[in-house]
């Protein structure tokens, strides 16, 4: 008898064998060499973490030490001298570098300018003009909402891939027909208006600005707690913000699919060759509540960065750090959470991390995890 970790692995590899059908075509499309930089990266395993007691002063982000956190721990993941030599491993001039935010824990746990400046301002350096950085988040309301739009520095620009968080998310207008992961796995509202023989309501489909605007991305996420998911760090930040149709991976709270879904999406060739470079931002994170709305009284300053490109190490690494300040505030880890008045999911799909390891997608095993740890003043 198959025990829960087993079937959701099955289940998995079933998906992940239906979603290549149309991936193949559109291959022609990725960059020359992407399959040496894409996931798990030229350092699988590796993970750098940075902190720094300055980062952050009265609930705001400090440039120059969030500079220096930045710099210290790129430059120790690719070996390197200085931040612009770390963007070099990665990006070159002519690239279109796509970089992905995170709005939905507005106000307490998002993105924040001073990382995506420093990105920015290191991008130049490379070589990459404003005008070829593309600043994305899913929804024009999460982006606009957590004031993103007020600090992109001139001419970069931004796109999302549809208005709003819909219930019913089959809206096509921002999305590539041609780029799907399709599983058997529907919405229940759906049978209200839609035949189950329609392909459409099994499918996820990517986002334009992946498939056509951009040809390298960085993925700027932030280390939180997500009710369904666990946590929602590198891999989630993809996964529900790439593609469409992403409500029927949670659609109650005991029909839950995060586990399968999330490493479904990620494992989309088109994905895994073009992220080249994770950023976790961790110095304000939230230990429970997440991913929005009831974070407030759970968030604290961490004061970290985590640097990688492996995402399911630094999935895995991240996932400590929250079960760490949980340990320490005397609540369950977030595997062994049950409902309750803030989290309201059955079971935390953290378990998303090690299928996709299973998938290649990175290092899940702590005896290959190699976390370099430094303390910056």
């Amino acid at each position: 008898m198959f025990d829960r970790r087993e079937f959701l692995a099955a289940s998995l590899a079933a998906a992940t064998a239906a979603c290549q059908q149309k991936i193949a075509e559109r291959q022609d499309a990725l960059p020359e060499g992407a399959s040496q930089l894409g996931m798990p990266g030229p350092y699988p395993g590796r993970v750098v973490a940075v902190d720094h007691p300055g980062s952050i002063v009265a609930g705001e982000y400090q440039r120059e030490p969030v500079r220096n956190m930045i710099e210290r721990g790129l430059t120790e993941l690719t070996h390197t001298e200085s931040l612009v030599d770390s963007l070099r491993q990665f990006f070159e001039p002519g690239d279109v570098v796509g970089i992905k935010v995170n709005g939905v824990g507005r106000p307490y746990v998002i993105s924040d300018p001073t990382v995506l400046h420093t990105l920015i301002d290191g991008l130049n350096e490379v070589g990459i003009p404003n005008k070829d950085v593309v600043v994305y988040e899913r929804t024009l309301a999460s982006f606009m909402g957590a004031g993103f739009d007020k600090w992109l520095p001139d001419g970069v620009r931004f796109m999302n891939a549809t208005e709003k968080y819909y219930d019913i998310q089959l809206d096509m207008g921002g999305y590539d027909r041609d780029v799907y992961m399709e599983m058997p796995l529907v919405h229940p509202e759906y049978r209200k208006e839609y035949s189950l023989d329609d392909p459409h309501v099994r499918r996820s489909y990517v986002s334009k600005w992946l498939t056509q605007e951009v040809n390298k991305v960085i993925n700027i996420c932030v280390l939180k707690h997500h009710q369904s998911a666990g946590v929602t760090m590198a891999l989630k930040n993809m996964s529900h913000g790439f593609v469409n149709n992403v409500n029927r991976s949670h659609a109650s709270t005991t029909a839950n699919a995060c586990g399968i879904f999330i490493p479904a999406v990620v494992a989309l060739p088109i994905i895994r060759e073009k992220v080249k470079l994770h950023v976790l931002d961790g110095i304000k994170a939230a230990y429970h509540g997440g991913p929005g709305g009831k974070i407030g009284k759970y968030t604290w300053e961490h004061k970290a960065m985590y640097f990688a490109t492996d995402p399911v190490a630094l999935d895995k690494t991240g996932w400590k750090a929250i079960d760490e300040k949980r340990a320490e505030v005397g609540v369950p880890s977030i595997a062994l959470l049950k409902p309750d008045e803030d989290s309201q999911w059955l079971n935390c799909q953290v378990e998303h991390i090690e299928l996709a390891g299973n998938m290649g997608l990175g290092i899940y095993d702590d005896e290959q995890i190699r976390v370099k740890r430094i303390s910056l003043v």
